[in-house]
């Protein structure tokens, strides 16, 4: 997609650059700030700053970044492989193709400031800037930060986490960027009109069982599993299966017990969390930070596989009594049982789980973190 000419730019408008593609998991904290940074405005009322994202074509940011109204310009991709293999020496090669054309697209747009939130697209945005002599700002979403934002961090003006304590130099923590239909959501104002969207009962406790956009076996194992404990105990479920996943179902209930609605994905995460009193879900980074910031409680089964990253990404709201964790292997409809409904059918300790959840959320990360791309877009500008 092509952008404007530069020369069509307000006087004073800042050139934002945002180099997040690949995965949600930084595509979503990248829109997030878009969001927040577009909805600055001069004295005069116009846009204080234009957008302009990165990507691969082989990324989710193809559908998702024009989804959201942002102009997409494309750059080769540079895996990085994660061991040493023979793709690592051709590495070199296509970091330099990358480098210069992405270089040369940022002299097109005349970039004021790069912010890149790891993976493939932003190594290549990170090391064009600095030749550029364009001021970078990293946003590292895990607390184990991966190669792109680990070379970022020592070319950048500013360091941004969403985890206190991430490994990265100068690292300031500003929490998850995260859409405003998130950070602005009224549960409780909501609950109603969401419980019914759904075909909820009004007034039972609400287990959310969710596993990412492809739904995760364990957890519908487990979920499935104690399904007759649940409802037994007047509790009722919004399972999120995945949509791959048509074997999992549940028999419809005796009539008058508390229901146990199955869907293959939740295109309203905003409706689904309303509705809920607790979730059952894993602990990627982006959900671990929705969670907190609409206060809502959750147990926590970290991923199995990977380097631990997940479980990380819990322990804060854990730590702060906003949430419980399970191993993956320790998930039973047993586990279910015997922990979660005793939880679900307490009204006081599940307000206290929430308020927890609540306090260890970050709510303004979108617009901390569109302060400090600003403030180091001016010191670009104040050298011109």
């Amino acid at each position: 997609m092509t952008d404007p000419s530069n020369d069509a730019r307000p006087a004073g408008q800042v050139h934002v650059v945002l180099a997040g593609g690949g995965t949600g998991g930084h595509i979503e904290p990248m829109l997030a700030l878009a969001d927040a940074l577009t909805r600055r405005r001069t004295p005069a009322g116009e846009p204080a700053v234009r957008v302009t994202c990165l990507g691969t074509s082989r990324g989710l940011e193809t559908r998702l970044v024009p989804a959201r109204g942002y102009d997409l310009r494309l750059i080769p991709p540079v895996p990085l492989p994660r061991k040493p293999t023979p793709d690592l020496l051709r590495v070199p090669g296509r970091v330099w193709q990358a480098v210069s054309q992405t270089r040369a697209l940022l002299t097109e747009l005349g970039a004021d400031v790069v912010v890149g939130f790891g993976g493939y697209v932003a190594l290549p945005a990170y090391l064009a800037a600095r030749g550029a002599r364009v001021p970078v700002v990293v946003h590292e979403g895990n607390p184990l930060p991966g190669l792109a934002n680990r070379v970022g961090a020592r070319l950048a003006a500013r360091v941004a986490v969403t985890t206190a304590g991430t490994p990265l130099r100068g690292a300031e923590h500003v929490g998850m960027p995260l859409r405003s239909a998130i950070t602005g959501l009224d549960r409780a104002g909501l609950r109603a009109e969401a419980r019914a969207a759904f075909g909820l009962d009004a007034d039972r406790p609400t287990l959310l069982v969710f596993g990412g956009s492809q739904g995760a076996a364990s957890l519908n194992r487990a979920a499935v599993g104690a399904a007759d404990a649940l409802t037994a105990a007047g509790v009722q479920v919004l399972h999120a299966r995945g949509p791959k996943n048509t074997d999992v179902t549940v028999p419809a209930r005796p009539a008058g017990s508390a229901p146990y609605v199955v869907v293959d994905y939740l295109e309203r995460m905003d409706l689904a969390y309303a509705a809920a009193d607790l979730a059952l879900c894993r602990s990627g980074a982006v959900s671990v930070a929705e969670l907190s910031a609409v206060g809502l409680p959750a147990a926590f089964v970290p991923l199995p596989i990977g380097n631990g990253e997940q479980r990380l990404n819990a322990l804060p709201v854990v730590e702060a009594g906003g949430g419980l964790l399970v191993a993956d292997a320790d998930l039973t409809p047993s586990w279910v049982q015997e922990q979660l409904v005793p939880v679900l059918t307490d009204a006081d300790r599940l307000a206290t789980l929430a308020a927890h959840a609540a306090a260890a959320g970050t709510p303004d990360a979108d617009e901390r973190l569109a302060d400090m791309a600003l403030a180091a877009a001016a010191t670009r500008r104040g050298t011109r």
